[in-house]
């Protein structure tokens, strides 16, 4: 009997494939069950082929599968989209209409529409068709009904009563099949499930963000960072928080370095095109040496590119981006636990040395989301080091480890300036070439405090591995997943959740390893040459993507298991 089981819904854009997914989601956790979810959508309003993945598990789940063991194809079109996930032992579920362009897996004919049009119209099919899979996976009719209920209230009674009579019968079909003996599912509930919560990258990202003490958020909307602006925006209220959504990204990014002058705590999230635009302000926290938290959630680029999908193609971007020569600190999590823990200390990182700290996520991340222990705020430092200045104050004071305090205006008696043009230790401009050197040097010599206080890769494996395979970022999971199935103890997992600078460690457990396999979701392995150029690992293969989707566990673990065999040939 399967205890891990994939289910797809597609549909158009607005016909309630999401609905479907927050169903099933919060009905399979109540139930305790693990859920995972992720999604791939269009960019556009209505129409398209968009699809959402529902893994149901006895056991906690984190990554996306290419298999599906349930498709429910909700429009004309869906099961072309998602043929190539298809296989012999998927069943699909659908009204004969949209089964009948693919004869892929082994269809099940459902009177969706027609349970739809008894309930009063063709939008109740997708909560027909998310009931019938509640009772294909023995679901608990009464709580799946109530929870269909309670997720509708404010639409009223009337539309409450019309989706409980779809849902109802759904429940009712997916029941027969399962007593028929369709699938052979047996999930087993996990005690542990309901101590977790269930949350989004983007949502982790925020949360961690008032943990480390955000005060302001200034932002132009941009997919798929934006659900971090929305959820702060929420809680804006609540934490005395103060959520600006700007004319545009240059705005944006010089409010947030404004906000810190005054003292505040303060984020921008954007994505590749919008951190495009917020460049001179990064110079500009570079030579003024403002703490400045940019969250960078990556999408396919170049220019609009893929804008509602995923990819790992802005770490050169991010890491070069800007003029002059300033020190930067570059965070990648791949879990939503290390989401919540590193964009909180971005913000310590950015106050403590007075540099750019910027937050690398990505679609894949932002808009995943699974049942999760809860996070602990106090896992989270929120020193705040502003300096309370005396006559004769010098912003930019000469210092051993070039940090010098920081003082804003206000808050003693010292006159607190700043300048973008070079300038001298009390902010007045200069063009003293002797004292630009020392600013330039003075600005650089927090490199080596930020390399004192960088995150080491995590070594996931057996001591010693003969094969290492290097991640970053949203790759870990996956990867992870696809390790574990493929169970050999000599190939081991490096993943960096701190990409800039990297950590002294990452030389000699690279070196370590006789072969090393790069797996990133770029098309030129931009993390292989950051690793090559600082730290002299050469990768012996590259696992690398870049159309747009997640790597998923199982497909990952056939090509880990390809090059594995090629490399023991050679």
């Amino acid at each position: 009997m399967k205890d891990d089981v994939n289910v797809v819904f597609c549909g158009e854009a607005g016909q309630g494939v999401q609905t479907a997914e927050a169903l099933l989601v919060r009905a399979f956790k109540q139930a305790g069950c693990h859920v995972f979810a992720t999604k791939e959508y269009m960019s556009r309003i209505r129409g398209g082929s968009n699809s959402t993945d529902i893994r149901v598990s006895s056991r906690a789940v984190n990554a996306p599968l290419k298999a599906i063991d349930i498709c429910v194809p909700l429009h004309k079109g869906a099961l072309n989209h998602l043929a190539k996930r298809i296989s012999t032992e998927t069943i699909v579920i659908g009204d004969a209409d949209h089964l009948a362009e693919c004869r892929c897996g082994t269809h099940v004919e459902a009177p969706f529409a027609a349970i739809a049009k008894e309930a009063g119209g063709k939008i109740f099919a997708t909560v027909a068709a998310a009931g019938a899979v509640a009772g294909l996976l023995g679901m608990d009719d009464k709580a799946f009904i109530e929870l269909v209920g309670k997720a509708i209230a404010k639409k009223g009674e009337e539309i409450v009563k019309k989706n409980k009579q779809a849902a109802s019968r759904g429940l009712e079909f997916g029941r027969k099949l399962r007593e028929e003996g369709s699938g052979g599912f047996a999930l087993e509930p996990d005690p542990e499930v309901s101590g977790r919560i269930v949350v989004t990258g983007a949502e982790a990202v925020a949360l961690g963000a008032l943990a480390g003490g955000c005060d302001f958020l200034s932002s132009y909307p941009m997919s798929p960072s934006t659900g971090v602006m929305t959820f702060l925006a929420g809680q804006a209220a609540s934490f005395g928080l103060v959520v600006e959504q700007a004319e545009d990204e240059i705005s944006a990014v010089n409010m947030a370095l404004g906000a810190w002058y005054a003292g505040a705590r303060a984020i921008v999230t954007t994505s590749g095109g919008g951190f495009a635009l917020m460049v001179e302000g990064l110079s500009l926290a570079g030579i003024i040496e403002s703490p400045l938290v940019i969250h960078l959630a990556q999408r396919p680029g170049p220019a609009t590119g893929l804008p509602t999908r995923t990819e790992q193609g802005d770490l050169e971007f991010a890491l070069y981006s800007g003029h002059g020569e300033f020190p930067r600190i570059l965070l990648a999590p791949g879990t939503r636990e290390e989401a919540f823990l590193l964009a909180g200390k971005a913000f310590d990182l950015a106050d403590k040395h007075q540099v750019p700290v910027i937050l690398l996520t990505d679609q894949f991340l932002m808009d995943s989301y699974a049942d999760t222990p809860p996070f602990d705020p106090a896992a989270v430092e929120a020193v705040r080091r502003i300096h309370k200045t005396e006559a004769g104050y010098k912003r930019y004071a000469l210092s051993l480890d070039g940090i010098s305090p920081r003082g804003i205006p206000g808050y003693g008696e010292g006159l607190v300036g700043v300048d973008s043009d070079e300038h001298d230790e009390e902010a007045h401009i200069t063009e003293d070439l002797e004292l630009r050197t020392k600013m330039v040097v003075k600005r650089l010599r927090k490199a080596d405090g930020i390399l004192r206080e960088a995150i080491p890769p995590e070594y996931i494996g057996e001591p010693g591995a003969r094969v290492l395979v290097v991640t970053w970022g949203s790759t870990r999971n996956p990867v992870r997943e696809a390790l574990a199935a493929i169970g050999r103890k000599d190939v081991a997992q490096l993943h960096f959740s701190q990409v800039w600078p990297l950590h002294p460690s990452a030389e000699f457990l690279l070196a370590r390893a006789k072969r090393r396999i790069l797996v990133e979701g770029n098309a030129t392995a931009q993390f292989g040459r950051l690793l090559h150029l600082y730290a002299g690992a050469e990768m012996s293969a590259r696992i690398l993507r870049c159309d747009g989707l997640p790597f998923a566990a199982d497909e990952t673990a056939e090509r880990l298991r390809e090059v594995l065999d090629r490399e023991a040939l050679q």
